[in-house]
């Protein structure tokens, strides 16, 4: 059995297209049911946040899951198989793991650090454990990628990193802003996203005096709800609406600052021209692009009275250097994490093997151990016990040495070919190994479901 992954996140789909994906709380479960229905998926739990939406299956081969994970999702947002996959990533296997670790630790998110993605996984794991759609292997896995996403928050300073990124391109906005006249502090912001990145930079905005801010976004309701957060919380003026007031409403700002998560430019030469003609304000106009990847034309810049500051132009700055620091320990924290929970899989695989082995030899010495008192019935119970006490210590000192080291060995990738290697040299029953690993894990083996 091996993790399947397949997902559609900021990073690899538009907005309109994670909108037609988006999977709402009642309809999560109808999704996960539809999966493990398909022979082919015995195990699955759905990740769905408004940045992405990922699937991680237990399936027994590749292609046949993920025809049926395209299925389920093409049935749920009526986008035929090319229009998926177009948009799509898919992982298998370590590389699966490897990825929904890097997510707890908060490295895939659009606030890189942000906590609430673990949150999240933890909702979708405890939903599939409820429904019984999460065995074993994705029972191990999300709490592994719980813990990493807590380790790397408890060791790391990830959580500032978004927050620094923010920080450091409104700090170079303004002394760009008043480097050949001092306009002044800036007054009025428009954040164009109302996503994680555009909550934070909203709440660093109005941290730093901004007294108005427009937050506009692809669908007005959202922009509202995040411009009465910040006005709440901070007592500014603040206000949402959708993207085609954005030209409007950055006429009169100080800073625009863009943070969609689109796959392409959104903000484009003749937006920013068209506010530029509206302008009163005889001060330059800031923008600060955070979305990667860019979010501005990179034409805007030509235009005179406007300043661009961008994630490229920030990577020198002492305090995005240090949340880059931060950003490289989070990911030698998950490779870690990754190797240890890898190596401790393989070992596990070959533990049936073992077991079975184990079973074996203590057949074979109590069978002995009868076939002995037939032969000789004048032992008394004392030379008895002694005798099945020597054979049971020669059959474990003899099974020590290669048992204990086919468990190491397996943490080197070849565990699979060791374990095999044992089955064909002691002639193990093909059923026996998955009795003995069923058994030792508390589950029936009366069927597949009921394994769950």
């Amino acid at each position: 059995m091996s993790v399947l992954l397949f997902g559609v996140s900021h990073r690899s789909a538009p907005v309109s297209v994670l909108e037609r994906l988006t999977v709402s709380e009642t309809d999560r479960p109808k999704l996960v049911e539809a999966l493990v229905q398909s022979p082919a998926v015995s195990e699955a739990m759905l990740v769905s946040t408004c940045n992405r939406v990922e699937v991680y299956a237990v399936v027994e081969a590749f292609h046949p899951a993920l025809e049926a994970v395209g299925d389920v999702f093409g049935d749920h947002t009526g986008m035929t198989v090319t229009e998926l996959t177009g948009h799509a990533y898919v992982r298998y296997s370590e590389a699966a793991v490897e990825h929904l670790f890097t997510v707890a630790a908060g490295l895939d998110s659009m606030v890189v650090g942000e906590q609430q993605i673990l949150g999240q996984i933890r909702s979708a794991y405890t939903e599939a454990d409820q429904n019984k759609s999460a065995g074993r292997t994705l029972h191990e896995l999300a709490q592994q990628a719980l813990r990493v996403g807590k380790r790397v928050h408890h060791e790391t300073g990830i959580d500032r990193a978004g927050a620094s990124v923010v920080s450091v391109a409104l700090h170079r906005a303004t002394t760009l802003r008043n480097v050949s006249e001092d306009h002044g502090p800036m007054r009025r912001a428009v954040v164009f996203g109302a996503g994680a990145m555009g909550s934070l930079s909203t709440s660093q905005l109005a941290g730093d005096g901004v007294e108005q801010i427009a937050v506009v976004n692809r669908t007005s309701e959202r922009a509202v709800e995040v411009a009465a957060t910040v006005a709440e919380r901070y007592g500014v003026a603040a206000t949402g609406t959708d993207v085609d007031d954005l030209a409007d409403v950055m006429a009169d700002a100080d800073v625009v600052v863009t943070c969609t998560g689109s796959v392409s430019a959104v903000v484009d030469v003749a937006t920013v021209h068209s506010a530029l003609k509206q302008r009163t304000n005889p001060a330059p106009l800031m923008i600060c692009d955070l979305g990667i990847p860019r979010d501005v034309d990179p034409a805007v810049v030509q235009l005179p009275g406007v300043y661009v500051v961008d994630i490229e132009g920030l990577r020198g700055d002492r305090e995005t250097k240090a949340a880059q620091d931060d950003a490289v320990a989070a990911r030698s924290i998950v490779a870690g994490e990754l190797a240890d929970y890898l190596a401790a899989q393989r070992q596990a695989a070959v533990t049936p093997t073992v077991a079975a082995l184990r079973q074996q030899a203590a057949d074979v010495v109590e069978g002995e151990i009868l076939r002995l008192q037939s032969r000789l019935p004048d032992l008394d119970e004392m030379q008895r016990d002694e005798v099945a006490k020597t054979v049971r210590r020669v059959a474990d000192k003899l099974l020590h040495a290669p048992t204990v080291r086919v468990k190491q060995l397996a943490s080197t990738g070849r565990g699979d070919h060791y374990a095999e290697a044992l089955r064909e040299l002691f002639e193990l029953k093909p059923g026996a190994t998955e009795s003995v690993s069923a058994s030792e894990a508390g589950i029936p083996v009366t069927g597949e479901r009921d394994s769950h």
